[in-house]
């Protein structure tokens, strides 16, 4: 009867102890939440109960906004534009997979930029290399295996914005990005 009395007192106040719950592990980047404001970490239950008129991103979505901002900054002819003089953002969807172009779609892709139709020699971006190289430059092809752009714009150094099919996610991009490791092929000439 003691030992019950003692396991029941035992247990009622374990019970009743407040839970602390502590992280087993320090997580990289992915719990951490980020005001967009200020830049601070916050945690990531604690920072959702703050009242801000920003709102608050991941880490990660913190880091690629500031990646598109110093391209930016690094332009020597300022942002881009679209051909009505709009500024364009650091990456804009222009579209998804071209109905008729296969899973891999880069170059089918880029045909349909360049030329105005689906030239199925050129899905294959290795194919794109055949062609005879070229300086960078607009309307330019920019090829490695595995992957092709089209050139529209020079914004410095090995950086162009780029008229990019199949960049990510079955998106077709307008967006900076870095020639090097990239063969630039002139598609006007003989292939």
């Amino acid at each position: 009867m003691l030992k019950t009395a003692i396991l029941a007192a035992l247990a009622l106040v374990c019970l009743s102890l407040p839970a602390e719950a502590r992280p087993r592990h320090h997580s990289v980047g992915v719990n951490k939440m980020v005001c967009v404001e200020t830049g601070t970490v916050l945690h990531p239950v604690c920072g959702m109960g703050i009242a801000s008129a920003k709102p608050i991103v991941s880490s990660r979505e913190a880091r690629r906004r500031a990646r598109g901002q110093a391209l930016y900054d690094a332009m020597p002819f300022g942002m881009p534009t679209d051909r009505a003089g709009r500024a364009l953002p650091a990456s804009e969807v222009v579209g998804g997979r071209p109905a008729g172009c296969p899973h891999r779609f880069c170059g089918c892709g880029a045909s349909l930029h360049l030329f105005g139709k689906i030239i199925p020699r050129l899905n294959l971006a290795a194919n794109w290399l055949r062609f005879p190289r070229a300086a960078p430059a607009p309307n330019m092809a920019a090829a490695r295996r595995g992957h092709v752009m089209v050139l529209k714009r020079h914004l410095g150094g090995s950086t162009w914005l780029v008229f990019d099919a199949n960049s990510g996610g079955g998106k077709t991009r307008l967006h900076a990005r870095s020639i090097a490791g990239f063969v630039i092929v002139d598609p006007s000439g003989a292939g």
